[in-house]
């Protein structure tokens, strides 16, 4: 059965790879970028019957006109991969004075995905991109002036991610999609890594394959809350502050007012 799935930063890298892999399966995937040369561009590029959103995911409001589109398009969401993410930047910082990469990483996919949960049903799935650069959420990343470095604030970004899935997936009743972290694999050859750390990567498919996994494979079906490292390729631990409950919520209660105060 085909299936309407949406990826967030899916006009390069590993979200326009998985795109072509799953409507080459046969599936409706809206694609999402914050250009709109670049999204026509990729389009073009599949060849396949997709729609476009543009929207900038350092804005909230971007975020609200980007489900609010899709809202208006679309009944139903099968699957929201939330792909979009930044690591090394000319300016980090919003108009708003808050880390452009806490913003896109952390923020954007939380209020997309509550946004979107009313399209959404329990066959649904969520897909957070995690990674394994994991490290402890400080609260001042969710204030205006936080100040970090590129590694903390993509480690911190990754961290609070991985947290919020994990207290959204505790927290929603039985009739809500199954969120999910994945870690897709270390240094892919995508363009954050290259900017980030001038090296080529690795192979994009061994992310977009594990993303086509997590969207359509019995293997996730029931996986809502659980964290797959596909370093090893297996479900496994995250960072030990994401397995704690009371930590979890008070990184997810700092991201909601942090929303509020941007309202």
């Amino acid at each position: 059965m085909s299936k309407t799935i949406l990826i967030t930063g899916s006009t390069d890298g590993i979200g326009l790879l998985t795109a072509k892999k799953l409507i080459a399966n046969g599936h409706n995937v809206l694609l999402h970028g914050r250009n709109e040369k670049k999204l026509s561009d990729a389009a073009a590029d599949i060849d396949g019957n997709t729609e476009t959103y543009c929207a900038d995911l350092s804005s909230m409001k971007g975020v609200k006109t980007l489900a609010s589109a899709i809202q208006s398009n679309h009944e139903t969401i099968d699957v929201l991969i939330n792909n979009a993410g930044v690591f090394k930047i000319p300016n980090p910082v919003t108009d708003d004075g808050y880390d452009l990469r806490i913003m896109v990483n952390t923020a954007a996919p939380y209020l997309l995905t509550k946004l979107l949960l009313p399209i959404m049903s329990s066959e649904s799935r969520v897909i957070n991109l995690s990674s394994a650069a994991q490290t402890a959420v400080e609260m001042k990343a969710f204030k205006p002036n936080a100040n970090l470095s590129d590694n903390a604030a993509y480690g911190q970004s990754k961290l609070a991610l991985t947290m919020w899935s994990m207290h959204l997936a505790a927290t929603l009743g039985n009739n809500s999609p199954s969120i999910i972290a994945i870690n897709p694999a270390s240094f892919l050859a995508s363009k954050m890594v290259k900017d980030a750390y001038g090296m080529p990567g690795n192979n994009l498919s061994i992310g977009a394959d594990i993303l086509v996994r997590a969207a359509l494979s019995d293997e996730f079906a029931n996986a809502s809350g659980r964290y797959f490292d596909n370093d090893q390729g297996k479900f496994s631990a995250p960072h030990p502050d994401a397995l704690v409950a009371s930590k979890n919520e008070h990184v997810t209660k700092a991201i909601e007012a942090m929303l509020i105060e941007l309202n």
